[in-house]
């Protein structure tokens, strides 16, 4: 009886542990697919897209490969820093996100979130900067996202374009035209960390300048009609 107890006991600890190590493998599992993570060592196209947006924008001088190796990692550890992300090397959802590089993981909120942001910046640069070189219109978008990280302005892309007076194409309801894709892009890129107006928060056309006080502002960069200023 000892025996056939014992038996017993035995074959029930091997399927506790058989049990246990499938629930830790299905654990594991499901926290792995929280996000598509990009990090030191991985491969593939979407090390590709990040390699390429962040060559664009002026954080990445390496190859564009698909290989996660160490100037991508400190690339990408630039770019969250820029950002107000963790600085920790790993594209993961919100950095993916922020790059406007579309994941399985990442949540519909987040991306919701992050397109009515683009659509929104695209509408007044379209208003304000159609017509103007692309370089531009993505520097009409860097001074809202500088006015955003500014605590002299409101700290969303909405409240920064929807203050008083703030900008003519919301005064006269350009705003409402419906952005080119040139316009939606720059909004992007804009969003994403790309600042030809070299941390202006002010910008304006000389030839219809009206407010003297403008001309007092430091000079960063002239991009075709406008004058972009601190």
């Amino acid at each position: 009886m000892f025996k056939v107890l014992s038996r017993n006991k035995k074959k029930i600890f091997v399927l506790l542990v058989i049990i246990a190590g499938i629930f830790s493998f299905l654990i594991i599992t499901k926290n792995n697919n929280v996000e598509a993570l990009s990090k030191y060592g991985s491969r593939g196209n979407e090390v590709t897209q990040i390699q390429t947006k962040l060559k664009r924008w002026g954080y990445y001088n390496g190859a564009i490969d698909g290989i996660f190796g160490s100037q991508t990692l400190a690339a990408v550890k630039s770019f969250q820093q820029k950002n107000g992300l963790t600085a920790d090397g790993i594209a993961g959802e919100k950095t993916l996100a922020a790059m406007g590089i579309t994941s399985s993981g990442n949540s519909s909120n987040s991306t919701s979130s992050n397109s009515n942001n683009v659509n929104l910046l695209a509408h007044l640069i379209y208003g304000e900067a159609r017509g103007e070189p692309y370089t531009g219109q993505v520097a009409v978008g860097a001074v809202i996202m500088n006015r955003v990280k500014s605590s002299s302005f409101p700290n969303s892309i909405a409240g920064v374009i929807y203050q008083p007076g703030a900008f003519d194409a919301v005064s006269d309801g350009q705003v409402n035209m419906s952005p080119d894709s040139s316009a939606i892009k720059a909004a992007q890129d804009a969003i994403n960390g790309w600042d030809p107006s070299y941390g202006a928060i002010y910008y304006f056309n000389p030839s219809t300048a009206t407010n003297k006080w403008i001309w007092s502002r430091p000079l960063t960069i002239t991009i075709g009609k406008h004058r972009f200023c601190k």
